[in-house]
């Protein structure tokens, strides 16, 4: 089920980032202040132009890729938001990819995301996915849990 919330912010926030397209990449400074942070398993990046590059690169990196957000906890000018990202690679064309995570977000006064922490676990999400490197990641996953 999608998430609902009440509050304004959160609510463009969730619309852009599910409906995010390449084309949104140069206006996403309408929920993003200039001086954002942003942090993901990654990418550690400050300022507008720079979380502006780290999603147009994942436009040039992946097929159709998208996020349908979950749910959405809010808590004063903090969020947290659960999320499904939905790809293709574009080397290796398999069928479509889903990575869950979750996104820490923090608000400045006008309302635009002033931090932005992703998380989820890069091992299991996406490495155990690839040819090669994912059967030597699922061999190691199976030794350390024994």
């Amino acid at each position: 089920m999608p998430a609902s919330t009440d509050d304004a912010r959160v609510a463009r926030v969730i619309a852009r980032f599910e409906l995010l397209t390449r084309e949104d990449v140069p206006r996403l400074g309408e929920i993003y202040t200039d001086d954002a942070l942003f942090k993901d398993p990654f990418n550690e990046v400050e300022g507008l132009a720079a979380v502006q590059a780290v999603f147009a690169h994942m436009f040039d990196a992946l097929d159709e890729p998208r996020f349908v957000v979950q749910d959405a906890v809010v808590q004063g000018d903090q969020c947290l938001l659960t999320w499904d990202f939905l790809f293709r690679f574009k080397r290796y064309r398999y069928e479509l990819q889903k990575v869950r995570g979750a996104s820490h977000l923090r608000f400045a006064a006008d309302g635009r995301i002033a931090l932005h922490r992703d998380y989820w676990d890069a091992a299991e999400e996406l490495y155990e996915k690839l040819p090669a490197i994912g059967a030597l990641m699922r061999w190691l996953k199976r030794r350390a849990s024994r």
